[in-house]
């Protein structure tokens, strides 16, 4: 939508293409619907989006559609609930057939969809993260994954659930704003209570509400930028069931100087797990595999994993849960943790393909609150 002001659209399509790798980009595509029926502002857009994305568009990244007026339902004389105004009632009536519309059409493109408004800015590795989270919630029941508490921003549904969440939106479009009706379609579904994950993946950018005469200074005060500080590296024990040699030991890899942990070779299904000696509100981690200098003796197939309870056990916890993969012997990732509160007590490094040469792990680096 036009906005009084100025327009976040542009600087949002950007956060979205550039806080993702080339890899992450073949695994989405972005669907813009452009809504504002003024003709002058729709035809600058479109010419601004084809100049600055065309190679997006090009590689059918990014999709822009319209959806004129007359396909919309009556926007005059609706009811007035919660003592809006009229120009407010139509506001959000129409908006909650614009994202109608929106979600119609991108039913048949992927198999999740994920809601993103027109002025946040996106975490770098994003795409990954949500993937990983998708991942670990692939056999719990659940309606939408919520990864931003911003309106409707970062919400991820299910694409088999939108023509549903579609009609919905249109019979009750006159009712309430877009996200208190998303919250009764979770009431429907059997989903009582939001399933969100912190640190939010977006942020609320500028003031200016397309909502005229309206300001939205909203920001997201779980949303983290980048971190570039020291890891903590909490008190840990470290157990592992690789083959040390040269006599190193397991801790080297989670000092923070510049130890490291050398194993002669590396069976598929071998670990390396430490072990807190209380369980933390983690928020990030990094492993680094193989030669600072060279690249050379990296864990070319592993993941890392994070433990959430030890009931039994002393050096091992009772369940994991993927929070992402090694690219080139590496992971840096932010930790989205359900609101449930749940603290991390093991961080696990599992080999997931034998390797025969040798295995270097240089630093096991967390981040706590």
């Amino acid at each position: 939508m036009k906005r009084p002001q100025r327009s976040y659209l542009l600087d949002t399509l950007e956060s979205l293409f550039y806080s993702s790798s080339l890899s992450e980009q073949k695994h989405f595509i972005v669907l813009v619907h452009l809504a504002d029926p003024d003709p002058m502002w729709h035809s600058q857009m479109i010419s601004n989006i084809s100049t600055i994305f065309k190679p997006y568009i090009q590689a059918s990244q990014l999709v822009v559609i319209n959806m004129p007026l007359k396909s919309y339902l009556p926007l005059k004389s609706l009811k007035r609930n919660f003592n809006d105004t009229p120009a407010y009632v139509a506001f959000r009536s129409k908006r909650n057939m614009d994202y109608a519309f929106l979600m119609n059409f991108a039913t048949n493109h992927s198999d999740y969809f994920l809601m993103i408004e027109d002025d946040v800015k996106c975490v770098p590795g994003f795409v990954t993260q949500i993937a990983t989270t998708v991942s670990a919630w692939e056999n719990k029941p659940w309606v939408t994954l919520e990864f931003s508490p911003l309106g409707f921003t970062g919400k991820l549904f299910r694409t088999k659930d939108l023509p549903c969440f579609v009609n919905f939106l249109l019979l009750f479009y006159q009712e309430m704003p877009c996200d208190s009706l998303l919250s009764h379609f979770h009431d429907l579904l059997m989903q009582q209570a939001p399933v969100q994950f912190l640190p939010s993946l977006f942020q609320h950018m500028g003031n200016c509400s397309s909502s005229e005469g309206k300001f939205n200074s909203l920001k997201d005060i779980e949303f983290e930028e980048d971190d570039i500080s020291s890891p903590n590296n909490p008190a840990a024990s470290i157990y592992t069931s690789l083959e040390a040699t040269n006599g190193s030991v397991p801790v080297n890899a989670y000092s923070l100087n510049k130890n490291f942990f050398y194993a002669k070779s590396a069976e598929a299904g071998s670990h390396l797990t430490v072990v807190l000696d209380s369980p933390a509100k983690v928020f990030r981690v990094q492993v680094l595999t193989g030669s600072d200098l060279k690249g050379e003796n990296q864990l070319k197939e592993g993941q890392i994993e994070l433990g959430y309870s030890s009931t039994n056990q002393i050096n091992d916890c009772d369940d994991y849960i993927l929070l992402g993969l090694l690219v080139n012997g590496t992971l840096n990732k932010q930790v989205l943790s359900n609101k449930s509160g749940k603290k991390v007590k093991c961080v696990r490094l599992l080999v997931t393909a034998t390797s025969s040469s040798g295995i270097m792990v240089r630093h096991i680096n967390i981040w706590v609150k």
